[in-house]
């Protein structure tokens, strides 16, 4: 275990962990910290050594580090590294290889010698992985070991590719890749029957001989990992885990990666604390959790026992304050999302006036908004507000490739039966071009401009009919294909001032009373993080404007982890007729995932909590949070 000392607060913690307000001020912290060995060790006349990682989670500090390079002049030149791991028969130009990623991310942008980086090869032949493995390490090995180790944590726990039940003393090698792995990466191979069954990885005895190890998680869906590697027991089902044992480790996250470790979720089994209103509400609603008890049943006796003596001595006795918890609780659900018209709204979420309402909600991708508020979106329209759906990007990326033959072909069959045919001939022309282009590019080519297009319209008229089943007409669907989607991939977008004039111009035109939107929690370079920070770029440029001050902006969860019944400030209870429409909404589409699938059970859990809660039982809730802008 590392021996640097830590604070009361950082008791439950074994390795060391920092909280930094960002991803962007983590990544900047480390690439000073890199910068600083690699010129100390330059005017030494020594490499450095570094192990990197791949996925979303680096590319805040890989492009600090071309920052540095390209204004402030560091030199790589002395820069050895290594890669963690790779996919199992993809070759280097494969465009979801893990060297396009880094030549992408990096390596074509500074001053590396090509010689000095090392990746294992997807390619090498089966009778030949054992001894490609071996020589990796011991190519490792022959230059000093690495200095400093860069690593990301998957939704599994693990590091490098170590899925669960790799063992502490694990070395590189060929290994299976878990189920949930592979649904992660399956926006990237659009689809997950298209992403690879293997992987070569550093082993978790590899990347423990790093001299120091650094471990950055983004984002609230890292948060329950995070915890578990820093706080439980040292397991092989959580690879992470084994960081504790390293002396020299460190855990590097924002505020929503960090949001599950106890000084964070339970300050006050640590230390003081503050009791804001939120955070009472916090401890209230875990305690009735703890005890199976209803909130207005909590007693004295349970605050002492849970750690929340001073809790109940400042704003106890503990009948008072839990009728003043379950009336907040209570007030947070309405069957009025844009407010209830000639009503006194002291005690409603959203205020009464003006109505109706002009209501934007923002969609990341076109799927987004409909999983995760799809009821709340009709019951908007059938109170009589005007609902816009909004999809920022075309999500063109998600549709298979499967699903655009479909089309094209089913295109060219109606050219050959309608009666005159000849009047088609653009149409079939298209579909031909379109047929030829997707068999020319294979698998896993990258799509080229005509079948982005094509997969973008896919998509464009599945929004249409989920928005139709949402009681929304398609003249209220809004289209923007933001610039940054449209010439970038996943874990390759990088967002420009046109994403935000462009939704400016949109927010001027619709002037909204309201705005749902989501990404707040999310990692902050995925789609829907950056159409978050899209929008909140956007809504400075019009903080002075007279509707901007004026509209309320609440924010939904969509792939993120739900929000806790603390969190929430606005219930939309629904019926098992509303769930039920909602479900023959989601399934307009022919891309969601597994976890988008399963939006109406979550709906489901809100409603038990909220149950457990002692509040009134309903089918399903979908909740929000309201934003509190600075």
């Amino acid at each position: 275990m590392s021996t640097t000392r830590r604070s009361a607060a950082e008791a439950y913690e074994k390795t060391n962990t920092r909280i930094f307000p960002s991803s962007g001020a983590a990544a900047k912290e480390l690439a000073a910290e890199v910068r600083k060995l690699i010129e100390e060790r330059a005017k030494q006349s020594k490499h450095v050594v570094l192990g990197m990682a791949t996925g979303s989670t680096p590319v805040p500090f890989y492009r600090e580090l071309i920052r540095l390079h390209k204004e402030e002049k560091l030199s790589f030149k002395n820069v050895i590294t290594f890669n963690l791991d790779e996919y199992y028969g993809l070759g280097a130009d494969h465009p979801e290889s893990y060297a396009r990623f880094m030549a992408d991310q990096i390596f074509d942008h500074i001053d590396i010698p090509k010689e000095n980086i090392n990746i294992p090869s997807g390619k090498v032949t089966s009778d030949q992985v054992f001894a490609h493995c071996r020589d990796y390490e011991e190519k490792i090995d022959s230059l000093g070991g690495i200095d400093l180790q860069i690593l990301g944590i998957g939704r599994t726990g693990h590091i490098g590719f170590n899925e669960p039940g790799s063992s502490r003393d694990s070395l590189t090698r060929r290994i299976t890749l878990d189920r949930v792995t592979r649904q992660d990466a399956a926006a990237d191979f659009r689809g997950e029957e298209n992403v690879p069954h293997f992987a070569i990885t550093m082993g978790v005895g590899t990347i423990l001989r790093g001299k120091k190890l650094v471990l950055m998680a983004w984002g609230d869906n890292k948060a329950d990992m995070v915890a578990k590697a820093v706080e439980g027991p040292m397991t092989e089902a959580i690879s992470a885990s084994f960081l504790q044992g390293h002396a020299d480790a460190h855990f590097y996250i924002d505020t929503g990666a960090s949001r599950e470790l106890t000084r964070i979720k339970l300050p006050w089994l640590v230390g003081p604390v503050s009791w804001t209103p939120r955070e009472t509400r916090r401890a209230v609603c875990w305690q009735a959790f703890q005890t199976k008890r209803p909130v207005l049943k909590l007693i004295d006796e349970h605050y002492n026992e849970h750690g929340l003596s001073d809790l109940l001595s400042e704003q106890g006795p503990a009948y008072q304050l839990n009728i003043r918890i379950f009336n907040q609780m209570q007030h947070t659900i309405t069957g009025w999302p844009g407010g209830k018209p000639n009503e006194d709204d002291t005690y409603r979420p959203e205020r009464a006036s003006p109505y109706p309402k002009r209501c934007l909600v923002l969609s990341p991708e076109p799927q987004d908004a409909v999983v995760a508020m799809g009821s709340t979106i009709e019951r908007l329209g059938e109170q009589g507000n005007d609902v816009h759906i909004v999809a920022m990007t075309s999500g063109n990326l998600r549709v298979s490739d499967s699903e655009a033959d479909k089309f094209a072909g089913t295109l060219q069959e109606l050219a050959g039966v309608v009666e005159n045919p000849a009047a088609w001939g653009p149409q079939t022309a298209y579909a031909r071009e379109a047929l030829r282009l997707l068999e020319e590019k294979g698998e896993f080519g990258e799509d080229p401009p005509l079948i982005r297009q094509l997969k973008a319209l896919i998509l464009r008229g599945e929004l249409r009919d989920a928005a139709h089943a949402c009681s929304v007409s398609t003249e209220r669907v809004v289209f923007m294909d933001l610039p940054f989607y449209e010439q970038g991939r996943y874990r390759r977008f990088k967002s420009t001032e046109a994403d935000v004039e462009a939704l400016v111009e949109l927010l001027r035109e619709h002037k909204p009373h309201q705005i749902y939107a989501t990404g707040d929690a999310a990692d902050p370079s995925s789609v829907s993080g950056l159409c978050f920070k899209v929008l909140s770029a956007a809504l400075k440029v019009c903080a002075a404007e007279e509707w901007a001050a004026n509209c309320s902006i609440w924010l939904y969860r969509g792939k993120e982890k739900a929000l806790e019944p603390h969190e929430i400030d606005m219930a939309i209870p629904l019926s098992p007729m509303q769930l039920e429409r909602k479900a023959r909404a989601l399934s307009r589409y022919g891309s969601l995932s597994s976890l988008e699938l399963a939006s109406p059970e979550s709906n489901r859990q809100n409603a038990r909590n909220y149950d457990a809660l002692g509040l009134a039982e309903y089918e399903a809730i979908e909740c929000f949070q309201k934003w509190r802008r600075a």
